[in-house]
């Protein structure tokens, strides 16, 4: 089936996954990290009476300094949408561009006038089906200028406007507390992350099975710590590192995986090479998303340069005692 037949049929699969209207407050931080503002939204992407598919967002922006000049814009962002599970494509006044959805995880590049950036967006919806982890690394070209990430929640609650408007203003707190938190794992404490991450194939964009993964964790100082990664399931892998943190950047200093990290808030955005003739490379955003230090897991794995599979979901955290 076609992209233009998809889109006249029904809505596709991530479609129904984002139905409603979802609220959050990102943080906006600078090409060092730095947290220098926040934009507060609500947004939805609803198909229409004709079938065609519109993508709205409502925002303010917060925040001072050459960033807010930048991406303050006179008016809320409106584009369609040509809607399908293989390749969603923003048709624009306000991005142009595509996405392509892998179950509950979307993978979007795309170009904003308005903002005169080329946008790298990921966008996981949890296993709740109620939140979703969000992230857009802005360019200009190459070069990162900005990075906008936070969490979103669908407002389906409340009996009532007035309790359905304070679970909205709880959550928009929330979330700009926790907006400015780097991602800073547990420095004294041992213990493991563990949970079911969903396997795909890049090519079919068809899942492929679960992994069940593991992240043991053992604080060496109060900036290094090793990690063994275990995956058991539709791929099968065990590695081990040693990851050290300065400021906002995390180098990995083997012996199984080199390579480096920078984060922006919460999110950690991860580029690793596995050593011994290996020619794996794995591209990620590991999101710590609250208290708990559960972690959003989106780790892209290549073949050389060849996107192979997306592997995405969630891990809790329990410390040793």
């Amino acid at each position: 089936m076609s992209v233009d037949q998809q889109a006249a049929s029904e809505p596709s699969e991530w479609q129904k996954k984002i139905a409603g209207e979802w609220h959050g407050r990102p943080g906006l931080f600078d090409a060092e990290g730095n947290h220098v503002g926040y934009e507060r939204i609500a947004r939805a992407s609803e198909v229409m009476p004709d079938g065609s598919t519109v993508y709205w967002m409502n925002g303010t922006l917060d925040g001072s300094g050459p960033l807010r000049n930048r991406f303050q814009l006179g008016a809320d962002f409106r584009f369609g949408v040509i809607d399908s599970d293989e390749n969603r494509v923003y048709m624009g006044p306000d991005f142009y561009g595509t996405g392509q959805p892998y179950g509950l995880f979307v993978d979007a590049h795309y170009y904003s006038p308005g903002w005169q950036a080329d946008l790298r967006t990921w966008n996981q919806v949890l296993p709740d089906g109620k939140t979703q982890v969000y992230s857009s690394v802005l360019h200009d070209g190459w070069a990162v200028c900005a990075v906008f990430n936070g969490l979103y929640k669908v407002i389906d609650v409340g009996q009532n406007d007035t309790e359905t408007q304070g679970f909205i203003d709880t959550w928009i707190q929330a979330e700009t507390d926790r907006a400015p938190r780097p991602h800073v794992l547990p420095t004294k404490q041992k213990g493991q992350w563990s949970g079911t991450l969903e396997v795909y194939d890049a090519a079919s964009q068809e899942k492929v099975g679960d992994n069940l993964v593991t992240i043991d964790h053992e604080p060496l100082s109060l900036v290094r710590t090793k990690q063994t990664i275990i995956w058991e399931g539709a791929i099968n892998r065990r590695y081990s590192f040693e990851r050290m943190r300065k400021d906002q950047n995390t180098t990995y200093d083997g012996p199984d995986i080199f390579g480096n990290a920078r984060n922006f808030g919460r999110a950690l955005f991860t580029s690793q090479h596995f050593t011994g003739g290996d020619v794996w490379k794995i591209k990620g955003r590991e999101y710590l998303l609250d208290d708990s230090l559960s972690l959003s897991i989106v780790w892209e794995a290549f073949k050389g340069d060849m996107l192979t599979n997306v592997i995405f979901g969630q891990l809790d955290w329990k410390a040793d005692q």
